[in-house]
């Protein structure tokens, strides 16, 4: 039997079969429960990998970000539920945008890493990324002609993660057209699978920080019209991790 899973790509140790047989022949276990006993823990293993490696794929930032032990209290204004309703990855499913709004240091790209990694282990392909690597990037495929697959790249996710919107003025401006790149990305990903937008601008902003209103009425069309839209507001986590800090002479 144990050669036979290995013929199939199935890898159990041999003392683990014998183990499990011994006491299915002792609980007179029927073939259909002994099949589920030798089955079970290959599948278990088989998804935990599959979980890594969706996780490794995904490129988060932070590595192990998780909703536990999270500090719930300390911005009260964060509605919790939600939160752990969007870790569920029924958004994805849906194919919903998702939108947080909110000055820096409320731990909105901590959360929105903890709600992908839960989308990895219910099976969802994820890709994280800065706003600024996602310009370079663009910006790199119009100058050596790969822009149509770059796009095509971005594209095929089931949940893109977009962080760090507005942060990214530098790259922008180096970058002039990858505002409308980035549209297309967007365009691309619209009504068949989810993007998710992390930014410290408003709405009203977009347009100035993208440099034609236009655009950034089309940009807001596409990404915010239907989408979750959280709004986060509250005291900064890292000027108060920063004011805990000793301070060295």
């Amino acid at each position: 039997m144990a050669a036979c899973l290995e013929e199939l790509g199935l890898s159990l140790p041999e003392e683990s079969f014998d183990e499990i047989l011994t006491r299915a022949e002792k609980a007179q276990c029927s073939h259909l429960e002994f099949l589920e006993r030798v089955m079970s823990p290959l599948a278990a293993d088989r998804r935990q990998r599959s979980i890594e490696r969706r996780v490794r794929n995904a490129r988060f930032a932070e590595e192990g970000t998780v909703l536990e032990g999270f500090d719930w209290k300390f911005n009260p204004t964060i509605d919790r539920v939600q939160i752990e309703e969007l870790a569920t990855g029924d958004f994805v499913r849906r194919c919903d945008n998702l939108v947080f709004v909110g000055q820096s240091g409320l731990g909105k790209s901590r959360l929105i890493q903890a709600i992908g990694r839960r989308c990895c282990e219910v099976g969802h392909r994820v890709r994280y990324t800065t706003s600024a690597e996602l310009l370079r990037e663009l910006g790199a495929s119009m100058a050596d002609g790969t822009t149509p697959r770059c796009i095509r790249r971005w594209s095929r996710w089931d949940l893109l993660i977009i962080d760090e919107f507005g942060f990214d003025r530098l790259e922008r401006e180096e970058y002039p057209q990858t505002a409308s790149l980035l549209y297309k990305v967007i365009d691309g990903r619209t009504q068949k699978c989810s993007t998710a937008l992390v930014t410290n601008i408003d709405f009203d902003k977009w347009g100035d920080y993208l440099g034609d209103a236009p655009l950034a009425m089309a940009f807001l069309d596409r990404l915010v019209d239907g989408a979750i839209i959280t709004k986060f507001r509250g005291k900064s986590y890292r000027a108060h991790r920063a004011q805990k800090k000793p301070v060295t002479k």
